[in-house]
């Protein structure tokens, strides 16, 4: 009975030990935190197509160099980011937050020529190394113990670094062999959640998001693989897991 009783005791303490702990209770003190992130995103572009897409291309002399579309689709690619979190706090649950990143992406669109029994698919691909820096509010719950749970809305700018000079057409004689080009810089809306996790010295955020373009990013080229869209806006869907 007294061995029954002591165990007791012990689980008691135990568990008031636990739920009294509240890590890394400063961080929701200070005024201005900062911290790091790990980022996997998934990258696609929102089509819309011409009236007559789905026409052959034909040289000068009408002579056709595609068969007709029967499709024009984008699947989502893995990418990943690294970066870091500036936040500023401005009441108990709202924060002013940026989380500027280097994206290392890959944009695909496919194109599906007729005929339907034996079609032919070309994919093109974009590839891209991005400057993200993105501003926006987050809204938190209350803490519950070393739990919190937020929900996030802002805009993003996005530059990117990559070479121009590879993606150049001009020299491309070939029109079978042109590229897909995207603008370099646009602005994007974004909205997700998340839920921060305190521990003995540090906070980590897991975080899924979403974001696309606010206007079309294509470079209208008079080329087989621009000609057919009419607009495409980027769609990213972004895990991010950052460390203050």
């Amino acid at each position: 009975m007294k061995k029954l009783t002591l165990l007791l005791i012990c689980l008691s303490t135990g568990i008031h030990f636990v739920k009294a702990q509240n890590w890394a209770s400063g961080i929701d003190d200070d005024k201005f935190n900062w911290g790091y992130s790990f980022q996997y995103v998934s990258a696609e572009y929102k089509i819309w197509k011409n009236p007559t897409w789905r026409l052959p291309r034909i040289d000068e002399n009408f002579a056709n160099i595609t068969d007709t579309l029967s499709a024009i689709s984008s699947k989502p690619i893995p990418g990943f980011a690294i970066g870091f979190v500036a936040n500023r706090k401005l009441t108990d649950h709202l924060d002013l937050r940026s989380t500027p990143s280097l994206a290392f992406t890959e944009r695909n669109i496919n194109y599906s020529f007729y005929p339907a029994s034996s079609p032919t698919v070309v994919e093109k691909k974009v590839q891209a190394t991005m400057i993200e820096l993105p501003v926006s509010l987050k809204l938190k719950s209350d803490r519950l113990m070393n739990f919190r749970a937020y929900m996030l809305g802002g805009i993003k700018y996005s530059i990117d670094i990559a070479s121009r000079k590879k993606n150049d057409n001009a020299d491309v004689l070939n029109e079978i062999d042109k590229k897909i080009n995207n603008q370099k810089m646009f602005l994007s809306y974004e909205a997700g959640a998340g839920m921060d996790f305190y521990f003995g010295f540090f906070k980590m955020s897991t975080e899924l998001k979403i974001s696309q373009s606010f206007k079309d990013i294509l470079v209208h080229e008079n080329t087989i693989y621009a000609s057919p869209i009419e607009r495409a806006k980027l769609r990213h869907f972004t895990f991010s897991l950052f460390f203050e």
